[in-house]
């Protein structure tokens, strides 16, 4: 299935007459679980950006890092309201950077392993136990910080390592239970998630910073992790046939429809599987795209408050904006992307390129021209928030290519991909913070060019090299 004839056809869509509605399924109530786990699962990764600027003894942080340069102070601004509560730590450029990019060093170490043990035991525990260990380590962060920034680096990392499960463990159930012709909605829904967590994660970590203090940023999201952990594994199923009240025909219709695209063999065709060309043709946009996306997840709460001089409440509220944008485009663009599969007007293939290419070229125009508007608030904000929000196009992209081409090793696949990836995550935030030393636009703008030049390479990639049809290594009969 490999050859180029046959990515003008669709083989499966032939074999879905008898669809069941959505409304109360099974799946749909899986995508709706799974997400708010993405939510709990950006929500505890991205509180320690804006947490971290109430940490820092800034005017230390300033004498050590040279002159700072930066747009006037907004006039709505309220500075004598923003005290800085809870303690506070002289961390350098340096050390902010390890502190913010740690996560990443623990996170791409279960990657592949999570995979391969959610393809073969099922996702369900070990995504569930995955988000559990990370929300009960988010508790004990601030006595972490109170010992030594190398504390909450080391805490950081064994948090990583509990989170670079969830993908993987997602991605091997959605290969079990999400349709062909639904798996951009449904995949894109659950997904989603990671975006809104981090839409209401900022803002509100912003406001518990300002009328609190740091700490509580740990306390409340740690609490909630462990709240939705008892849901998950209290409603949640590895697979349609283990479910206790799915309906008959939604079973029947959820087993037929992946007729024909699973491996009965539990073996892994790692030498096929690594030489394959559409699946590198994943790994390299994964890559470019989490490039630009950790830069500035890590960092976008910083930029607004050393360059456009935003206070906490406002950071948090400015820094989730380009996040809700996005979320609400991913979910937009998994219904059109479905929706054109159905109706037969573009290939899979075609489909994947056309939102890859949207989700990350778009980006980098906008990114890049950030770093030109200067002290324009409004005009920067915006521009970052279209940057963001296009970025939404990418999972019905490359992001969910992996159960096109071998849905029964999805899982493996995503944790492949999903170590690349995570690359990005672990030195990007280190090279920005290096970049911009200075705390000046210029610096800044190097950071945008580097990461929209890295995305135009990851779509060209997938444009050329990426497939949407089932590979012949991925079925074993």
């Amino acid at each position: 299935m490999e050859g180029s004839a046959e990515e003008d056809i669709q083989p499966l869509l032939s074999r879905e007459r008898k669809r069941v509605s959505a409304c109360c399924s099974a799946r749909y109530n899986l995508a709706i679980l799974a997400f708010w786990g993405f939510f709990v699962v950006y929500a505890l990764r991205v509180n320690l950006s804006v947490a971290m600027v109430e940490m820092l003894d800034n005017n230390a942080t300033l004498l050590k890092n040279e002159s700072i340069e930066a747009c006037p102070t907004h006039s709505n601004s309220t500075p004598q309201n923003n005290v800085k509560k809870g303690k506070v730590y002289n961390w350098d450029s340096e050390i902010q950077g390890w502190i913010l990019s740690s996560f990443f060093y623990g996170y791409i170490v279960t990657q592949i392993p999570g995979g391969y043990l959610a393809g073969r035991f099922g996702g369900k525990l070990l995504l569930g136990f995955g988000i559990l260990g990370t929300s009960v380590l988010t508790l004990l962060t601030p006595p972490a910080a109170a010992l030594s920034a190398y504390c909450v680096i080391a805490l950081r990392v064994i948090e990583g390592l509990g989170e670079g499960v969830t993908f993987p463990a997602m991605h091997a159930m959605w290969a079990k239970w999400a349709p062909p012709v639904e798996r951009s909605t449904l995949l894109s829904l659950s997904y989603a998630g990671a975006q809104f967590g981090t839409v209401v994660s900022l803002p509100l970590s912003g406001i518990i910073c300002f009328y609190m203090d740091w700490s509580y940023v740990f306390y409340i999201f740690g609490v909630f992790g462990i709240a939705w952990c008892l849901l998950w594994f209290w409603l949640a199923s590895d697979t349609p046939e283990t479910h206790r009240t799915i309906s008959n025909a939604e079973r029947e219709y959820i087993i037929s429809s992946l007729h024909g695209q699973h491996s009965f063999t539990n073996y892994v065709p790692w030498g096929s599987l690594w030489t394959s060309l559409p699946l590198w043709a994943i790994i390299v946009p994964h890559f470019c795209y989490n490039w630009t996306f950790y830069t500035l997840l890590t960092l976008l709460p910083t930029y607004m408050e050393e360059i456009l001089q935003f206070d906490i409440k406002e950071n948090g509220f400015l820094s989730a904006l380009p996040y809700l944008f996005c979320w609400m485009v991913m979910i937009g663009a998994g219904l059109i992307a479905d929706y054109l599969i159905k109706k037969h007007y573009l290939t899979t293939s075609a489909v994947r390129k056309m939102c890859t290419i949207i989700g990350m070229i778009g980006p980098a125009l906008f990114l890049v021209a950030t770093g030109y508007i200067g002290c324009n608030y409004v005009v920067a904000v915006l521009f970052l928030t279209v940057s963001s929000a296009l970025g939404g196009f990418s999972m019905s992209g490359y992001g969910i290519n992996h159960l096109d081409i071998a849905p029964s090793y999805a899982g493996i696949l995503l944790g492949i991909t999903n170590t690349f990836a995570t690359i990005p995550g672990m030195v990007g935030p280190v090279i920005a913070k290096a970049l911009t030393y200075n705390h000046t636009i210029a610096d800044w703008r190097n950071v945008f060019y580097i990461a929209g030049a890295i995305d135009v390479i990851g779509a060209l990639f997938f444009t050329i090299f990426g497939k949407g049809v089932v590979q012949s290594w991925a079925i074993n009969h």
